[in-house]
This record gives C-alpha cells, sequence and structure tokens, in this order.
C-alpha cells in the first residue's frame, strides 16, 4: 500500500516518521501531476504547498482547528489528506471542486475563492472561539503573498493587531507569485528577506549548527533566529514590517523542509497570540516544465502531457482574450492617451501584448480592484483613457469604485470584462453571471456584448471614444463565436439579424446568445412563427429602436448568460412599461442562484437555454396566449440567415 493510500484523514500523519513525511510528499506531488494533466486545474500551486499542507495538518488538528485557504486554489493537497483521492473527474460534475467546498468536507471552511479574505475570516473565527469559551482551538490561515497586495488582508491585520487573546495562526505562503510575479513594495519587502545575504549567512550556518542537537535546543534556534531576524531586518534597512503591526513573526522558513517547518508551526501554535510564519516555496516545486514556465510556472493548465507538460487538445478557435489583445494593441498604437490597467492578472486579461509594446502605458496594482478602478478615476481626469481589463467576477468587488469615483465623476474609462457568463468548472465564485444585474444599475453607464470577433472589435474601439462615461465591454471564456453578420444596422446601433416578412415574436440574443436565438428562430420559422431576431450591441442604455421593435410583435424573448433577475432583459422590460408598450416580456437567463462545477453546456441546459428548450416554450406560450399567427407560407417562413443554421425541428 502506499503511503498516500493509507491516508483517509489528517490523524494518520501523526505516526509517520519525518523520512515517511518526505516519501509521501514526493508520492503526492507525483499523484498531482499525473491526475491534473489529465483533467486540468491549478497545478503549480499546489506543487508548491505540498509539504506546508502536511505539516499544517500534521500539528493542527483540522477541522476542529479550521484552516482557511486564501486563495481555494492551492487546497489539493488538503483534498487528499482529509480523504478525497479520487481526482478522475475534478472539476467536472459530480466530481471534486477546485476550490474547498462544504458539501464535500467538514475540512473545508471557506468556499469563496477570491483573494485577500482569509485574515478577515480567520479573525472572526477566532473572537468568536474566543468569546465563546473556546481558546484551545486554533485558527489557521494560509495566504500567498500574492494576496497580501489587497486591501483587506491590511485591513484585517490591523484589527487582529487590537486583540491578542486568541489563538491565530497566519501562514505568509511566500513564493514571490500570485498568477504571475508578486508587484508592488508589499513584494519588494518580501524579496529582500528572502534574499539579504546576511539573513542567508545567518541562516546557512545556524541550521547546520542547530541540526547536530536535539529538538529542544532546535525549538531555540527557531525562537532565536525569529528575534535575530528581527534585527537584521533593521541592520539590512529592511523594515521591520510585521513586528511594527505588534504582530509575533516568525521566519522566514523554508517550506520544502520538514523540521523546520513542523518546529515553527509548534511554535505558533503554543504561543496563545496571532503570530505570522512567513515560509518561503517554491511554486511547481518538483515539477521541470512547471519550473520552467517563466510566465505563471503552471498556474493553471488544461489538459497537459504529463512528461513534457506540453498542452493536449486544447480548444479550437480564437479566444476572445486573444482579440482583445490583438485589438487594444491596435488602439494604442494610434491612441497615446489609452492606457491599461489590471489586478495581478497581465496575462489571463490579455494585456501582456500591450504591455510588450507599450510597456511604460500598463499599470499591474496586484490583487487590489478597488484601488485600480478608483486610479483609473483619476487617470481619467489627468487626460488619459483607462482600459480596466478584469475577470467579470472579480469586478464585484469594485462595485463601490465603478459607482462612486468613476460614474460620479463622468469618467471615461472602459471596463473590459473577461470570462463573463458562465465560465464552467471554476464554480460558483468563478460564474461572471452578476456583472450584467450589478453594473446596469450606474447612473450613466453604456454596456456593450459584442456576439463575435468584428463586434469585439468595433465596440472596443467605440467605447474608447466615449470620454465622459464609464464603458464596459464583457465575453465569455473560450473561443470567439463565428461571425454573425447582421441584415441591417438600425440607426441607434442595433444590429437586426433575421426579420421575416411577417413575424410575431422578436427574440433578443444578448451578446453570443445571438447565435443561439437564430436558432431559435429556425426551429420556430419550421412551425410557422415567424420571428424577428436582433442584437442591441448595446445592451445599457436600452436602445430606442427596441421599443419600437417591440410594439411591433406580440413577444419578447430575451436570451442573456447572466442571472435573469435584474438582468437585460427586467430592463428592457421596465423601459416598455415607461414608454406604454404592453408586448409580453419573456426574460431567459440563469438563475439567481450559486451554481456549481460543470461545463458550460451543462449549465446552460440546465437554465433552459438551449435552442430546442426556448423555441418548445416559445411555441407552447404562442398557443396557449392564442397569439394569431400567419400561416406557414413560403413567404412568412422565410428568414434571412443561413441554411446550416435551420433545423427541420425542435428537437432537431
Amino acid at each position: 500500500m502506499s503511503l498516500l493510500t493509507s491516508i483517509s484523514g489528517p490523524r494518520d500523519l501523526d505516526g509517520l516518521s519525518v523520512d515517511q513525511l518526505t516519501d509521501l510528499a514526493e508520492e503526492i506531488r507525483g499523484f498531482l501531476i499525473e491526475n491534473v494533466a489529465r483533467t486540468g486545474g491549478h497545478l503549480g500551486p499546489n506543487l508548491g504547498v505540498v509539504e506546508l499542507t502536511i505539516a499544517l495538518h500534521r500539528v493542527f488538528d483540522s477541522p476542529r482547528d479550521p484552516i482557511v485557504f486564501d486563495t481555494g486554489h492551492q487546497s489539493y493537497v488538503h483534498k487528499l489528506l482529509t480523504g478525497r483521492q479520487d481526482f478522475s473527474q475534478l472539476r467536472s460534475r459530480g466530481g471534486l471542486a477546485g476550490y474547498p467546498q462544504r458539501s464535500e468536507s467538514e475540512h473545508d471552511i471557506v468556499e469563496s475563492s477570491h483573494a485577500s479574505s482569509s485574515l478577515s475570516w480567520a479573525d472572526g473565527i477566532s473572537r468568536a472561539f474566543a468569546r465563546t469559551g473556546r481558546r484551545d482551538r486554533h485558527v489557521v490561515a494560509l495566504v500567498g503573498d500574492g494576496a497580501l497586495t489587497g486591501g483587506m488582508t491590511w485591513e484585517a491585520l490591523n484589527n487582529i493587531s487590537d486583540d491578542n487573546d486568541r489563538n491565530l495562526v497566519i501562514v505568509v505562503n511566500d513564493n514571490g507569485r500570485s498568477y504571475a510575479p508578486t508587484i508592488g513594495g508589499m513584494a519588494r519587502y518580501l524579496n529582500r528577506v528572502r534574499t539579504a545575504e546576511a539573513y542567508q549567512t545567518l541562516h546557512r550556518g545556524s541550521k547546520s549548527a542547530f541540526a547536530k542537537l536535539g529538538p529542544a535546543a532546535r525549538a531555540v534556534y527557531r525562537g532565536v533566529r525569529g528575534g535575530t531576524h528581527g534585527f537584521l531586518s533593521r541592520f539590512t534597512n529592511n523594515v521591520a514590517l510585521y513586528s511594527n503591526l505588534d504582530i509575533k513573526y516568525l521566519g522566514p522558513v523554508d517550506g520544502h523542509d520538514f523540521p523546520t517547518l513542523l518546529e515553527t508551526l509548534e511554535l505558533a501554535k503554543n504561543y496563545g497570540a496571532p503570530v505570522i510564519v512567513h515560509v518561503i516555496t517554491e511554486k511547481g516545486r518538483g515539477y521541470q516544465p512547471a519550473m520552467d514556465d517563466v510566465a505563471d510556472q503552471f498556474h493553471a493548465v488544461g489538459r497537459i502531457d504529463p512528461v513534457t507538460g506540453e498542452t493536449l487538445g486544447g480548444p479550437s478557435g480564437t479566444a476572445w482574450t486573444d482579440v482583445f489583445a490583438q485589438e487594444l494593441v491596435r488602439i494604442g498604437d494610434d491612441h497615446p492617451e489609452v492606457i491599461a490597467m489590471t489586478a495581478a492578472m497581465l496575462r489571463p486579461t490579455g494585456l501582456l501584448p500591450f504591455a510588450e509594446k507599450h510597456p511604460d502605458r500598463v499599470y499591474d496594482v496586484g490583487i487590489a480592484e478597488q484601488h485600480a478602478v478608483a486610479s483609473a478615476a483619476g487617470l481619467a481626469y489627468g487626460g488619459l483613457h483607462p482600459v480596466v481589463a478584469l475577470y467579470a467576477t472579480f469586478v464585484n468587488r469594485a462595485f463601490d469604485q465603478v459607482l462612486m469615483d468613476v460614474a460620479l465623476h463622468r469618467a471615461g474609462v472602459t471596463f473590459v470584462l473577461d470570462r463573463a457568463g458562465v465560465t464552467g468548472p471554476d464554480g460558483p465564485s468563478h460564474h461572471g453571471i452578476w456583472d450584467l444585474a450589478i453594473l446596469q444599475i450606474v447612473p450613466g453607464i453604456r454596456i456593450a456584448v459584442p456576439r463575435d470577433e468584428a463586434r469585439l472589435r468595433e465596440e472596443l474601439g467605440e467605447a474608447v471614444r466615449i470620454t465622459d462615461a464609464p464603458t464596459v465591454l464583457r465575453y465569455p471564456k473560450g473561443s470567439v463565436s463565428p461571425d454573425l453578420p447582421a441584415v441591417e444596422r438600425l440607426a441607434d446601433g442595433v444590429d437586426v439579424l433575421a426579420r421575416p416578412s411577417s413575424a410575431d415574436v422578436l427574440i433578443v440574443g444578448i451578446g453570443p446568445m445571438a447565435h443561439v436565438a437564430m436558432d431559435v428562430a429556425s426551429r420556430l420559422s419550421a412551425q410557422g412563427i415567424g420571428a424577428t431576431v436582433v442584437d442591441p450591441r448595446w445592451v445599457i442604455p436600452v436602445p430606442e429602436s427596441l421599443v419600437d421593435l417591440a410594439a411591433e410583435h406580440r413577444l419578447v424573448i430575451t436570451i442573456e448568460d447572466g442571472i435573469r433577475v435584474g438582468g437585460v432583459g427586467t430592463r428592457i422590460r421596465q423601459v416598455l412599461r415607461e414608454a406604454g408598450v404592453d408586448t409580453a416580456v419573456d426574460e431567459l437567463g440563469v438563475p439567481d442562484e450559486f451554481i456549481d462545477h460543470a461545463s458550460r453546456d451543462q449549465i446552460l441546459a440546465d437554465a433552459g437555454l438551449t435552442a430546442s428548450k426556448i423555441a418548445q416554450d416559445v411555441v407552447a406560450q404562442v398557443l396557449g396566449t392564442r397569439i394569431p399567427v400567419a400561416r406557414p407560407t413560403a413567404d412568412s417562413r422565410e428568414l434571412w440567415i443561413p441554411e446550416a443554421a435551420r433545423t427541420p425541428d425542435l428537437d432537431g
């Protein structure tokens, strides 16, 4: 039996020797490489925390001592040590989630994987334990150095240092990277600590000397070294940052050395007050392809060859992100006032080509979306046009700044939201389904949703020309949809994609859902129901031509991949009512609930957002309300759509 298969829970680690723990770590690395290569997932971060996670579970008693991960993409080893060793369906429906999930295990405490919140969680849990007489329990927060660039961590530290009567251990997993190398003053400080020659000399010499002594003497070494580090930090002009916050500091500690890790964590456990353990790790450790990947050390991968690390069977076609990247460079070449901003996601959001072409016009602020947006307002005031590129799920964190700093001040800032709508395997915290509902309530905002590559390019160009209001461009994860040309563009920019000679139903396809709308129209045509299909392009504010078109039809169907409550469809219905148009509106979208990990197609099918389901419902609604329809003649069934897009029946 392998060591890993003998572990059904954390307490099975107690009887293992240090040598056995080392063997277990290597076995876990092999398991991760083999299994994540088959499914895709966060490989590099987990390879870097193998020894650290084992040591945490050896020293602390999870779940009695809760372990909070920041962020949860580094929790794969934790899953393995808490009885979850079937990774065959990782991040697929019915399989393990890619982040902690309470329904999987009592050991999973915090499911959200938006960075920089762990210290606030740990602060709250430890205060609750202290107030309710459970002072013998410990709370552990494992936070990456990248997450320390987020403001919430410093708000939490400020409050943690105000109450020392509780058992709280903050483990800083310092690998010098978040998605990519960590940036900013905190990163420079940590790098000075890691590389200070005075510290390295002391570390090598003292560790060698104390290694010859027993456990008690080595414990003294840990304490002496922690205190000496504070002195050396001052001596080498490093700021003793954590000490000045009145929080005990231990480290830096080699995150791959079991004796050092175990002894330091025991010291922290027994300290009886909040303590920070600074652990140095290597992202991607033990897997050469990851170590050689300068960009992000295999932070997240698709299916790969486990030996070479080469990508297998990646998505076909051009990615939405790549189209944005190319177009922004083109726009930047012609418009020197355009600059780019992101929050620790230069490569994932497509800003790297712009950074390579115009390195002095890109600002990466770290995991600090709120700061990015407020700073963008200032840049706009100074005469520039910032393009702020974020994942759609992360713009939620900066709503107040979008509202009060950008919109209130009529700042010309463009927000480009990648991974909008249903993202699939990353689960509830990473779906980008709230942005349309949240952002459309911002006064003066203008929101565009491109349906294909050509529209992305033209709408980005239109957005950066708007200087008196925030603009938003949002698109999904994956490859761009096939080009879908319009048969007519109305005066206010609405694209008409299909208009039969006689139409009863107006279908409004939002962005890529315009392709679904066209499929629905084809199915309805086969049933003798004429359907006009439009893509508003700019969905907020609602174009006036949609009001006129709605008045000409007996039913309006809106299709979007955001939540339907408060979505674009709801806004269109409200505008129609205000205009006195009483045409019925059926708003289709994603339900207002947290959606587990699954493929995008599975989630859309669950939400009823397939052409066959929508067409069936429309037919039932038309017949049920006795809406008169034109008889199926050659003229009434003629739609301006490609022959290949037509389907002979509703279920085809």
